[in-house]
């Protein structure tokens, strides 16, 4: 290795570097946006979510991917930069094109990561690693003529033979050639899944559970937006399949939200739906979450609802609790950047409300306090418990001042024990608006 190529793989080193984290939803820090979360369990055990990385209000992903891994679902570790199509570690040699939506493939000890890129004829392709977690290297167009499009996924039946599915408004799905990186272009099935019959919009993903196939993907049913998570079933791989509901709407995420996009994974015996949510008032920024899911005997899914605390126990109100951490926004408020790795819930105007499902209040709460900036008139929050047209149990004023000016307000509240939904509802002047940061509950 030359001089030139150490200093080469020094920055790589250091830009693939691995930091951990601990979350409830999103599993991502404040700071950090992950999209259209694809997740595996490889033979480690260990969980290793792939998606897009998001990095602009003005622009979907990246020119670079992140993966995330955890051995229990709470702490996440961030393996930066296992693959870029420009600048370091770039090993898509034939496009300088932002990178959307990968897959991840294991066989004998190598894994495949799937991609598609912005723009151009051929938008997907494949590189390899003996790691989940990268560097891949070797990007390569997967060959397809005349039928690109985005948002591949790839699943391995029982038998070893691995298909290749991909498409937006109508699915595709083929047969992989034994290499892995080549499509069997005389399998190729169009309209395996559409619009028109499932609902389907983009975003595929298939998993097989009790000799039946689900195909899961991006369900635009509701308000003509691809707000759900939603799932067909089928005998077969390449179908037919028959529509089978909703998994999770992601709607109300954020006032700017439009898509979702998500994955179907079962970790230690029990079942989870991977999905994104919006945030910044944008559907350019978003947060990968991941809540539990169930089930039934003849095979059909139950919907679930977002949450607050996904695959964990119910939020502890006497910690700091991140403001960001809402799992329902209604109005003009919404997550963004506040200061560097630290979020915040901003533009918050009169009538306004966030939810957080669920805290466990134990044997009850005594008073509350928040981190709030001023309003020029000053303002009100009401903590209301279960649904937000319940009585409130406490309120709190938000000081006057200079907007941006930070200060800490609190209140006493009634009593509450035992598990509940909590709404904060917001009032203040017409045309006013504020910002929280963080809030905490304290004992009796």
């Amino acid at each position: 290795m030359t001089r030139g190529e150490g200093i080469v793989w020094l920055y790589v080193i250091i830009l693939t570097s691995m930091c951990t984290c601990a979350a409830q939803n999103p599993i991502v820090p404040a700071g950090v946006y992950l999209a259209d979360p694809s997740a595996h369990v490889w033979p480690d055990g260990k969980m290793y979510v792939y998606g897009s990385k998001d990095e602009s209000p003005d622009y979907y992903c990246s020119w670079s991917l992140d993966v995330f891994s955890s051995s229990d679902l709470i702490h996440w570790e961030r393996t930066e930069n296992v693959l870029s199509s420009k600048g370091v570690n770039d090993e898509i040699d034939y496009s300088n094109e932002r990178i959307f939506a990968p897959d991840c493939l294991c066989k004998d000890g190598t894994y495949y990561l799937y991609y598609c890129l912005a723009r151009g004829i051929n938008t997907e392709g494949a590189a390899v690693s003996s790691s989940p977690t990268g560097a891949f290297r070797n990007g390569r167009v997967i060959h397809q003529p005349g039928r690109s499009q985005i948002d591949p996924c790839v699943f391995m039946d029982d038998d070893g033979q691995a298909y290749y599915i991909w498409g937006q408004f109508s699915a595709k799905v083929a047969k992989l050639k034994p290499n892995l990186i080549e499509i069997d272009s005389a399998t190729i099935q169009d309209s395996v899944i559409t619009e028109k019959e499932h609902f389907f919009h983009e975003g595929g993903y298939m998993i097989k559970r009790n000799g039946i196939y689900y195909f899961i993907y991006a369900d635009m049913q509701r308000g003509n937006m691809p707000t759900c998570i939603g799932y067909a079933t089928g005998t077969s791989p390449m179908g037919p399949f028959k529509y089978g509901g909703v998994i999770i709407d992601n709607n109300h995420c954020d006032p700017g939200n439009w898509n979702n996009h998500g994955s179907g994974v079962e970790m230690n015996g029990k079942w989870y739906v991977f999905y994104h949510r919006s945030t910044h008032n944008t559907n350019t920024m978003r947060k990968t979450c991941i809540e539990p899911i169930t089930f039934n005997a003849d095979g059909s899914i139950d919907e679930v609802e977002m949450t607050s605390q996904g695959a964990a126990r119910p939020l502890n109100p006497y910690s700091t609790i991140e403001a960001e951490s809402a799992c329902l926004l209604f109005g003009t408020v919404r997550i963004q950047d506040y200061q560097k790795n630290n979020d915040e819930l901003g533009e918050i105007k009169n009538n306004d409300r966030v939810g957080y499902k669920y805290v466990d209040f134990g044997t009850g709460a005594s008073s509350f306090e928040v981190s709030v900036s001023s309003c020029n008139k000053g303002g009100k929050i009401e903590l209301i418990p279960d649904q937000p047209w319940h009585r409130s149990i406490g309120s709190v004023n938000v000081p006057s001042g200079n907007p941006g000016t930070w200060s800490t307000a609190s209140c006493t509240v009634d009593a509450i024990q035992g598990v509940h939904a909590l709404w904060l509802k917001f009032s203040c002047g017409a045309g006013e608006s504020f910002a929280i940061d963080s809030f905490k509950f304290f004992k009796k």
